[in-house]
């Protein structure tokens, strides 16, 4: 730097020196109105928008495959990509560690690299072109993040462009920019940055889209997490409806388990009662459900032990029974089962009738359960199976299931039982009885469309 242009620049400080604004208060009192309108964006966005909850952490399923942070998925991505290199595929630190470090001293060094005293963006070609390839690409490499990598026939040609648009464009570009920097003068040099930076973002959007628009949408599992207490306790209700009741009742108070193959006449403790309620803690009840008790008869339900049950699910479980049983615990307010109807309302399988089968009929009516083939998992399930089919006629008030939820037994000719009272262990209550009594004889639908169709033109059931 020669003393004509350290004159001019010392002549500019003194200028801003002279008219600009102080630290204090100017700089601080920006910063300060600044971080005040961060922090109540967060706050709002806490609030009006949250985080999608997640369930437990469960060691035992194998199938969970762990993604990080949003913040984070550009690298992850390109570590995906730098795989798809057949001799260096395997080595993940090269692609998780020494690129990002080559990257980070690359940026280090780049002041001593691009030593212009001047500080006009005109001017700082070089070092704005790296950081503009650089977050072009830690965009472009988030949005793709969830889009795989295969290379079959459907995936093939999105993978492809995935890699041109991750790897080779950038790497390209990064060579280009620093060529142009050493072997071309100031104003050529600067010519082929802006060039090879403008043209390299380009393509990596236009890639990026193309990936976007032609990659098949991947299929996300939802996964339902209670994030309320009450949330908690019917989500508990519904999984002890299936798994639980059968051998212990609706309420915890069976004794004696009947009509349970293989556990017949089975002797156990009530499960509602004070002597487990306030001997067992919720880890405790936890670990029995997760492993069973195998000299008692009761198998393992937690995945942990070959089961199908998660960890979050058996702790709603868990938190059923102790706000629905334990008198130390008051019963948080609830939502209905299903929504109350209205005078001459139909009732649909999707809101009102799925429901009330996941609360009262799954448990027994699923498959590897003694129910003569008569499933209840699905509408045509509960239409259609069955030995004794069909269960249910539409505007029938005889058929066998509206008959065995109101306290009748279906005898045979020599007047023997061959179906018993649904549920054996409960009563229905009569809203219960009601919704199925109106959802039969109003045609049985399925959706609620078709539901709100018919109930302008179905006249209430007298019974």
């Amino acid at each position: 730097m020669n003393e004509e242009t350290k004159k001019k620049i010392n002549q500019k400080y003194e200028h801003k020196l002279a008219h600009g604004e102080r630290f204090w208060p100017d700089s601080l009192y920006k910063d300060a109105v600044v971080a005040l309108g961060i922090f109540l964006l967060l706050i709002l966005l806490a609030t009006f928008v949250g985080v999608p909850g997640e369930p437990k952490a469960d060691p035992s399923d194998a199938t969970y495959v762990p993604r990080p942070e949003w913040y984070f998925l550009f690298l992850f991505k390109f570590l995906a990509i730098y795989g798809q290199i057949p001799v260096l595929g395997r080595i993940e630190w090269i692609a998780a560690v020494l690129i990002p470090g080559i990257f980070l001293i690359v940026l280090t060094l780049l002041p001593f690299i691009e030593k212009k005293p001047d500080r006009h963006y005109s001017k700082r070609v070089l070092p704005i072109s790296v950081m503009g390839i650089f977050v072009v690409s830690v965009v472009t490499l988030t949005l793709i993040a969830d889009h795989p990598l295969k290379w079959d026939a459907q995936y093939r040609l999105t993978s492809l462009l995935q890699v041109i648009s991750g790897l080779i464009i950038p790497t390209a570009a990064y060579l280009l920019l620093f060529l142009f920097s050493f072997l071309l003068k100031d104003q050529r040099a600067s010519q082929g940055m802006v060039l090879t930076a403008g043209l390299s973002g380009v393509l990596m959007v236009g890639l990026t889209a193309s990936v976007l628009f032609l990659a098949p949408v991947p299929e996300v599992e939802e996964v339902f997490v209670a994030n309320t207490l009450p949330d908690r306790v019917v989500a508990g209700q519904d999984l002890y409806s299936i798994h639980c009741v059968e051998c212990h009742g609706d309420d915890g108070s069976v004794t004696v388990i009947e009509g349970v193959e293989g556990l017949d006449g089975t002797v156990t403790s009530p499960i509602s009662g004070m002597d487990v309620l306030y001997t067992f803690t919720d880890a405790t009840i936890a670990n029995i459900i997760t492993y069973g008790q195998q000299d008692l008869g009761m198998p393992p339900f937690g995945k942990a032990a070959g089961g199908e049950l998660s960890v979050s699910e058996i702790d709603y479980i868990v938190t059923f029974m102790r706000y629905s049983w334990d008198d130390r615990f008051e019963m948080p307010e609830i939502p209905e089962l299903f929504p109350p109807l209205a005078e001459g309302e139909v009732p649909s399988y999707e809101v009102h009738i799925a429901p009330i089968a996941k609360r009262f009929c799954i448990s027994c009516h699923r498959e590897g359960k003694d129910n003569n083939n008569y499933l209840m998992t699905s509408y045509d399930e509960i239409i259609h199976s069955g030995d004794s089919a069909p269960n249910l006629v539409a505007g029938d008030a005889e058929s066998i299931l509206l008959k065995v939820i109101q306290e009748q037994n279906i005898l045979d000719e020599n007047g023997e039982e061959i179906i018993g009272v649904m549920p054996p262990k409960s009563v229905l209550k009569p809203d219960v009885v009601d919704v199925w009594v109106r959802w039969v004889m109003a045609g049985m639908p399925e959706t609620v469309d078709g539901a709100a169709a018919l109930s302008d033109i179905v006249e209430p059931v007298e019974r």
